[in-house]
Order: structure tokens, then C-alpha cells, then sequence
């Protein structure tokens, strides 16, 4: 999964950043798309490594994107953007973060720190570059329909679809308040449209108000959290042993890569199983709802052919037994079939013959 960072210049987007993924950006390749990939903290990996003694531990990953900071003020950056949308459009979630914090050192965007200003204005450019995409494809069905071919009643129902998405953002509204249904939301998928990703708000404060409420309201975001990113990069450089005292004293509960990756995680409805040997402790990322058979080919493709049963225990049954063995004997051992559920916390072996 791929989740975009995108923020208005002076918004911290960058220096958030560098404190969630430890990369940091050149300055060769500033004002380029920087790409790096997390890890995602999960302590529950190294509980069941403390009781398998694996050759390694392999966490499940997101891969962030840090794009150049948003600058509409001119028909030059608008048209950067533009040029940058279409990789947008690559990403699975959008992660918008804006400011809310003085300084003195970074000049604010249009002279104002204003992050309901700022959020308003990604808005509308969002809504104005759907605009853009639905209405190039209008424009060709529009014109396919008239011929006869065997995809014409399907041209016809796309057609109808999109103008509808089309009025919706031509009312300025996002189209995940119209397009909500799973088929229709599958049949502009190939669009990627921006106003039907998953929206995280990151709201980015100065340090006195770190721990406090977020007053910011986001009724369309899938998540919205506050975070102080100069402070999160503090973090990020202090040895692990220091950094609980240092963040208790600022009232922070977690860290922003913990805070971050768990409110992506929630937005694109994600969860994790996990899987156990004396070669790895692994997690692995599936949509929430997905079935055992679907799971077992995450891991390979010859598991999800030659399925015959998921031997199946809860993380926490089993930490509490102790090992597989004693799981085993208590009953909390399950052998699941191919349309089982896969739970957050599973932790499974894939029965299976090719």
C-alpha cells in the first residue's frame, strides 16, 4: 500500500516525513517526489519472536510518498501540481498536513496560518483535478456510444455514472459523498479519482499545544490526528530507551510513526495476520474481510491453489498458553476452510498440497 504526503509549503510535510520513515530528503532532489518505505510497528511480533527464537523478524510495510509542497498562488504551481497528480492518483490514501504552528523562521502559506483555510483550498483543487479527469471521459463515451459495439450498453451505464460524478463536483463536493456503493465505486476505479481515497488530516502544532484536543474538524476525513513534526523528528534521533520519558513529559502517548501508520491502516480498513516458524515471525497486510484463501496467497500463489485447511489461534490465545502446543490442547486451535474471515491478530498455518 502506498499512502501520498501533501501539505502546503512551510506545512512540516517534509520534516514529518523524515521523522516517520528515517529518510532524509536530499537537497539535490528537493521539489521531487521522495518515496520511502516503513515499517509497521507491531510489538506483537517481537512477543511471539521471544518465544520461537526466528532466524528474523519481518514486519508488514507501507510505502510513503513525500510530495512537493502545494503551492496554488500562481498558474505555474498550479500547473505543478497537476504534472504531480497523476502519481497522486498511484497512491491507495492521502495524507494532507497542515499547519497550525507559528514560526518565525518559515514564512506561512498566503500569510496566514490557517489549517481550515489550507484544507478548504487541497479541496477544491482535488474536486478541480476529478473535474478534469471525469470530464475527458465523458467527452469520449459520449462519443463511443453512438457506435455499436459489444461494450456500448456498458459505455452507456459508465456514462451515466460519471456525469453524475460530474454534477457532484461541479457542486464542489468530494465524490465519496455520492459514490458509495462497492459496485460503483469499482467501476471508476481506474479513474483513482482523488475525492474517493482515503482523506488522513495531520494537523501540525507547535509544541505548547502538543497532547491538547484536536479542534479541527473533518467530517469527510477517515482519520485526523495532531502532531507537533518538529518535535516527532526529535524523537525519531533519541536512542529508543530515551524516548518514553521525553515523550511523557510532552503528554504524547505514541509516536507519529505508531499514530500515523495505525490511522492509515484504519482509512484503507486494513489488518494484519500473522505467521510463525524458527525461520521468521511475519506479519502480513490484507484488506479487513478477506477470506483464508485470498490470505494464504499473500504469502504465495501455490498456497491459495493447493489450500485444504488454516490452522488458526488468536495472538492472544496463544500468549496465553504459552505455545502452539498447549493452544492446541486448551481448544483454541481452530482448522478454518477457504471462506474463513481472517481476523486481526490471527496467527495462522496454511495447510495446502500442489
Amino acid at each position: 500500500m502506498k499512502v501520498a504526503l501533501i501539505g502546503m509549503p512551510g506545512s512540516g510535510k517534509t520534516t514529518l516525513f523524515s521523522a516517520v520513515t528515517g529518510h532524509e530528503p536530499s537537497p539535490a532532489h528537493m521539489g521531487q517526489e521522495q518515496m520511502a518505505v516503513v515499517k509497521v510497528p507491531d510489538p506483537r511480533l517481537q512477543v511471539l519472536a521471544d518465544i520461537y527464537k526466528p532466524e528474523r523478524i519481518v514486519p508488514a510495510t507501507l510505502d510513503f510518498v513525500d510530495f512537493p509542497g502545494v503551492g496554488l498562488t500562481s498558474p505555474q504551481a498550479q500547473s505543478d501540481f497537476r504534472r504531480h497528480a497523476a502519481n497522486i492518483r498511484g497512491c491507495d490514501a492521502l495524507v494532507v498536513v497542515l499547519r497550525a504552528f507559528e514560526s518565525d523562521a518559515i514564512p506561512p502559506y498566503r500569510d496566514r496560518i490557517d489549517p481550515v483555510a489550507d484544507l478548504d483550498e487541497l479541496r477544491t483543487e482535488f474536486i478541480f483535478a476529478d473535474l478534469e479527469v471525469a470530464a475527458n471521459r465523458i467527452e469520449r463515451l459520449r462519443k463511443q456510444i453512438t457506435k455499436p459495439t459489444p461494450t456500448q450498453e456498458q459505455d452507456k451505464r459508465e456514462l451515466a455514472l460519471l456525469e453524475r460524478c460530474h454534477e457532484t463536483l461541479e457542486n464542489e463536493r468530494p465524490l465519496s459523498s455520492d459514490v458509495r456503493s462497492e459496485e460503483e465505486r469499482n467501476a471508476v476505479k481506474s479513474y483513482a479519482f482523488l475525492t474517493l481515497k482515503p482523506l488522513i488530516v495531520a494537523v501540525n502544532v507547535a509544541e505548547s499545544d502538543v497532547g491538547k484536543p484536536l479542534a479541527l474538524q473533518c467530517d469527510d476525513a477517515a482519520a485526523s490526528l495532531a502532531l507537533s513534526a518538529e518535535i516527532e523528528a526529535e524523537i525519531a534521533q533519541l536512542d529508543p530507551d530515551d524516548r518514553p520519558e521525553f515523550m511523557a513529559d510532552l503528554g504524547i502517548t505514541e509516536p507519529a510513526l505508531d499514530s500515523l501508520v495505525h490511522a492509515c491502516y484504519q482509512a484503507l480498513g486494513l489488518v494484519s495476520f500473522l505467521t510463525v516458524g524458527d525461520d521468521e515471525v511475519r506479519a502480513w497486510t490484507i484488506p479487513a474481510g478477506t477470506p483464508a484463501v485470498e490470505a494464504a496467497g499473500k504469502i504465495h500463489t501455490d498456497i491459495a491453489r493447493g489450500f485444504i485447511r488454516a490452522e488458526t489461534v488468536t495472538y492472544d490465545d496463544l500468549i496465553a498458553a504459552g505455545d502452539i502446543k498447549t493452544a492446541k490442547t486448551a481448544g483454541n486451535v481452530r482448522l478454518e476452510g477457504k471462506t474463513y474471515v481472517v481476523k486481526d491478530g490471527d496467527v495462522i498455518n496454511f495447510r495446502f498440497n500442489i
